[in-house]
């Protein structure tokens, strides 16, 4: 398919459509990650008593175990989106988000109900999982077509503008309460009501995401296949995914883990290790945590407009190089110091050089698949990477601190930034004179040539 075939859409319908997808995103997010940023108020609740550690480390076993079915949401959600369209996979998964805040929210305590408050907190987690699983591959995909030529970096960006927009939502809830509830009613009752915010959320965005334009990259897909014979069809799913692109898996899968581990390091780890490790108030990190994701967020669009300039891999190699190099001192520091002045400035500077992934995360990927699989091979290696990795990093790191071996944590995330670093190396640049182009030569060729993203 030519690019000449997909006309440039109107810059006004890129932006409504843009707004409404990253919307739906934000508070799926919202919805995912209240859970990490709150289980410092309701770790009690669902388990039984004991030291604040031990606690932590329950809640963050739940979190990975939300995260261990991401790979079949990826793959569910991602062959659903490649075959229906997505804006019906998107709608989807924001459904399910909101049935596991909703049964959360009204889950009864472990003093209660015994073993079954943290059952149904696990089957909360793993739909949630489910949805998480699927919305970043089909949230990718929607964004790197919809996105005008020469733009696909800059308009991709914002999936991580509305992914750290709904962490921000999760804090900004979560300040206000501090501020409106004392400690025992947070504990006892309050946790509960962002929950519910984000269940209801979960109506609003339905309808918007059922509003949006459907890819024409996925109409012309879908058109062609009807108009082909049933004897030449092309393969589709997993079957063309890992007979026709397993450097590209491979790719994706090694581009994913140092960015992914870095990012939970220091967007939801890192509250827990201020006020664990550091000894700095709860209601104090809530605030520099704030703070430090939105500049962070601001920098997403920056990174994702200079990758459409200079080319992705030399972003890429920024969050590399400055993630093997100063992951370890920074970690360092933070653990000792107790001004909430240089805990941010610290955690800004992580995050800057996170942002050198984080904006390129979707379109990196995105542009190595055809719009055939373009989904299902995006979001299955990230889902498969977020559940290997991703949801184990505060499960590691409150494992080595509760054995007294915190330190050995720094390492672990500079080891996994190094394993970013030579994946980026084997990403080809598309040509200079559009960064828009993708792998489309299956992988059995020596050299895969470039051609547009179709």
């Amino acid at each position: 398919m030519s690019q000449s075939s997909t006309p440039a859409p109107a810059p006004t319908r890129v932006t409504a459509n843009v707004v409404r997808g990253c919307l739906g995103n934000l508070v799926e997010w919202y919805d995912w990650f209240i859970y990490a940023t709150f289980s410092i108020y309701f770790a009690s609740v669902f388990f039984p008593k004991g030291n604040q550690t031990a606690q932590l480390l329950s809640t963050a076993v739940v979190f990975a175990v939300g995260f261990l079915i991401r790979p079949l949401g990826g793959w569910l959600l991602g062959a659903y989106a490649d075959r229906h369209g997505r804006r019906q996979a998107l709608t989807l998964s924001v459904t399910l988000m909101s049935i596991g805040s909703l049964t959360i929210a009204f889950t009864p305590s472990h003093d209660a109900i015994g073993l079954w408050a943290p059952t149904l907190l696990v089957l909360a987690r793993l739909t949630q999982g489910l949805s998480v699983g699927g919305e970043f591959g089909s949230s990718a995909s929607y964004l790197a077509e919809i996105a005008p030529p020469g733009r696909r970096g800059f308009y991709s960006s914002f999936q991580y503008v509305s992914i750290v927009l709904g962490q921000l939502a999760a804090l900004l809830v979560m300040i206000v309460l501090q501020n409106l509830l004392t400690e025992g009613q947070l504990q006892s009752w309050g946790w509960r009501i962002p929950f519910v915010i984000g269940a209801v959320s979960g109506l609003v965005v339905m309808y918007l995401r059922r509003t949006m334009e459907e890819s024409q990259h996925f109409q012309e897909e879908q058109a062609k296949a009807a108009a082909q014979e049933a004897d030449v069809k092309e393969r589709k799913g997993l079957r063309a995914l890992f007979a026709e692109y397993p450097r590209q898996l491979i790719a994706v899968f090694g581009l994913a883990i140092g960015g992914t581990v870095a990012f939970y390091t220091y967007t939801t780890y890192l509250q827990k290790y201020l006020v664990n490790t550091a000894g700095i108030p709860k209601s104090t990190v809530s605030v520099i945590g704030f703070a430090a994701l939105f500049v962070f967020m601001l920098l997403q669009p920056v990174a994702g407009h200079l990758s459409d300039r200079v080319g992705r891999r030399p972003v890429m190699f920024v969050f590399c190089v400055g993630g093997m190099l100063l992951t370890v001192p920074i970690m360092t520091v933070l653990g000792h110091t107790g001004s909430p002045w240089i805990a941010f400035l610290l955690m800004t500077i992580a995050l800057t050089f996170v942002s050198c992934y984080s904006a390129l995360a979707a379109i990196i990927k995105a542009e190595m698949f055809p719009t055939k699989v373009r989904a299902l091979g995006v979001g299955l290696p990230h889902a498969l990477v977020a559940a290997t990795f991703g949801g184990m990093t505060e499960p590691i790191a409150l494992g080595l601190k509760n054995s007294g071996h915190e330190t050995v944590f720094f390492w672990y995330v500079t080891g996994c930034i190094a394993l970013t670093f030579l994946a980026t190396l084997l990403v080809p640049e598309p040509s200079r004179t559009s960064l828009l182009e993708t792998a489309e030569t299956p992988a059995s060729h020596p050299r895969p040539k470039t051609a547009p993203l179709t």
